[in-house]
């Protein structure tokens, strides 16, 4: 498991969703667009349903628990960007569209 670090909280994200993140949110960056990243919860915070805004002004890191650089699945990527352009913004799921549960969030550590 990975780390996004956005200030000081870090949200836990399989290594392999971490990197198609990445990719998105650099180009998105790159080109100046802001946007919001969402997720659901998982029971163990409480179930619902959290986002986190992303420009340029605001830190965030990806921590990687693996040193391998996963293949690209360049249609999720792509599915990825797409939502990122809506009023919802980009919605964390599986490589099969399915909305993803965010399991663990820690204050502090990085």
């Amino acid at each position: 498991m990975g780390k996004l670090v956005y200030g000081a909280t870090s949200y836990e994200l399989e290594d392999r969703l971490l990197a198609h993140l990445q990719l998105v949110v650099g180009v998105k960056l790159r080109r100046g667009e802001n946007f919001f990243v969402s997720w659901r919860s998982s029971l163990d915070l409480g179930s619902g349903r959290q986002s986190i805004w992303v420009d340029n002004g605001l830190h965030l890191a990806f921590s990687y628990d693996g040193s391998r650089i996963p293949q690209v699945n360049r249609d999720w990527v792509d599915a990825m960007a797409s939502s990122a352009a809506t009023n919802v913004g980009l919605q964390l799921t599986d490589e099969d569209g399915n909305l993803l549960n965010v399991p663990h969030r820690t204050n502090g550590e990085r």
